[in-house]
């Protein structure tokens, strides 16, 4: 498999290499939003061997489910074709050859028969247990994965030894696909694209970043301009995908609180938390709380949107297809690149806090966003050895001045937190900027040892080295 199409899942194969070395049954779940790269990732694991059925379901009835295994199955195990049609039977002949199974999209199983979730649990209680069997299921609906067969209530409570829940691309990793190499070409490549394969193998490298938004997202015929909308409507089966809709753009354009978010939405307070819990169960938002607080009992909470895809659809495509049409080719000049390198502000801090560990090695208890009444810090790491590591990041065309580090000493003084251990709390300044330093705080760090500061080159060399 080629480089274009499987980058890194280093962890994840070495996962699933020693489960199926196992000389005990291994039952592995993996599980994830569409378009990670699942079944590239089960593909590339089982490549090559002979004691391996790969298979991936499809939205058909239950009996050419089966028809369809058996198909594929008996390839590398001839003697499915004799065995009876039904589940446990051909598990129960597969588990006597100590078979690796992969069953794909096994929600489309499940969709066509309800009942198989309790059939795999009796013929893995009382039959593959005791076998070198390895079980591997997967799914791209999270919420039937996690109420069918990860959930309390699920008959597969309990059997897995394993669990893979796939994460997109980190940038390190994600730019091997980018087809750009200058840092902050890169930078921006991950703030429209992120980590998802999908989205990434699309890109084209005979065009620019502009360009390949505008063919890609901004154009009514691009291979994404619908992507967000399809996801919600096809795979987490939403049932009031306006009100969704309308609470993603609130949070894309800015409105981070809940209040906020509620008015923009005209969802009633007390009901937006059911609202915001479903897109943060299907990885679509993120609770940021100062990195001070307690999560259990703090009530300051921000939301912001995970995959950057959809922060840019919700920002500049949905709802004016029309406006994009009539434009044409001048869209992204348009309605994209005026507000653009604001748009990049928020995507900024998120890289700036994922390169810290390898641009300021510590060992951290956190890392995060810190605001308290009006003070706010875009990187906030607590250390173990009681540094309060602070940072501010400007995403603008012009440099960072000595004004700004005392506005980052200001802020950061008014942290309040206990290191652990008795150690004494120390501080050291991050200044992350897109378009470099004044010579006056170029001065200043060099004359001090508690002031770093960081280009897009530094950053994405620090992200590749965490």
């Amino acid at each position: 498999m080629s480089n274009a199409a499987f980058v890194n899942r280093r962890n994840e194969l070495e996962t699933l290499q020693s489960q199926f070395e196992s000389d005990t049954a291994e039952l592995i779940v993996i599980y994830g939003r569409r378009r990670l790269g699942k079944s590239a990732l089960v593909r590339n694991a089982v490549e090559g061997r002979d004691d391996a059925v790969y298979w991936q379901a499809t939205e058909e009835t239950a009996d050419a489910q089966l028809a369809n295994f058996v198909d594929t199955a008996s390839e590398a195990f001839p003697l499915l074709e004799d065995i009876q049609r039904d589940w446990e039977a051909l598990l129960r002949a597969l588990g006597r050859e100590d078979a690796i199974v992969v069953l794909d999209e096994f929600p489309y199983l499940i969709e066509s028969d309800d009942a198989l979730p309790s059939k795999v649990q009796r013929v893995w209680d009382l039959h593959l247990e005791e076998t070198e069997m390895t079980l591997v299921l997967v799914g791209s609906s999270i919420s039937v994965m996690e109420e069918n067969v990860l959930g309390g209530g699920s008959p597969l409570y309990g059997r897995r030894t394993a669990t893979i829940d796939l994460p997109p691309l980190g940038l390190d990793h994600a730019r091997e696909l980018y087809p750009v190499e200058e840092p902050d070409a890169a930078i921006q490549a991950w703030g429209v694209f992120g980590g998802t394969p999908y989205y990434l193998r699309a890109l084209s490298s005979d065009r620019t970043l502009p360009e390949n938004i505008q063919s890609l997202l901004l154009s009514e015929h691009g291979v994404l301009h619908n992507e967000p909308e399809f996801l919600l409507r096809t795979e987490f089966g939403i049932r009031e995908p306006q009100t969704y809709y309308t609470i993603l753009r609130a949070i894309a354009t800015g409105k981070r609180k809940a209040n906020e978010i509620a008015t923009f939405a005209g969802v009633d307070s007390n009901t937006l938390g059911s609202y915001l819990s479903k897109l943060r169960r299907l990885r679509l938002i993120e609770r940021d709380i100062p990195i001070t607080a307690n999560p259990n009992a703090t009530r300051k909470s921000r939301y912001r949107l995970q995959e950057p895809l959809f922060r840019f659809w919700f920002r500049y495509v949905y709802g004016r297809t029309g406006e994009l049409v009539q434009l044409g080719s001048d869209a992204y000049d348009e309605v994209v690149a005026p507000s653009f390198i604001d748009y990049m502000g928020p995507m900024f801090e998120q890289i700036c806090q994922n390169a810290l560990p390898g641009l300021v090695p510590k060992t951290y208890r956190g890392i995060g966003y810190w605001w308290h009444q009006h003070h706010e810090l875009d990187v906030a790491g607590l250390a173990s050895d009681g540094t309060i590591v602070a940072g501010e990041c400007k995403y603008t065309s012009r440099e960072m001045h000595e004004g700004d580090l005392a506005d980052l000493e200001r802020s950061a003084s008014q942290v309040e937190w206990t290191p652990p251990g008795g150690s004494d709390l120390t501080h050291h300044y991050c200044c992350f900027c897109r378009s470099g330093f004044s010579d006056g705080l170029e001065r200043t760090a060099a004359e001090r040892d508690d002031v770093s500061l960081f280009t897009p080159a530094d950053i994405v060399d620090g992200i590749a080295s965490k």
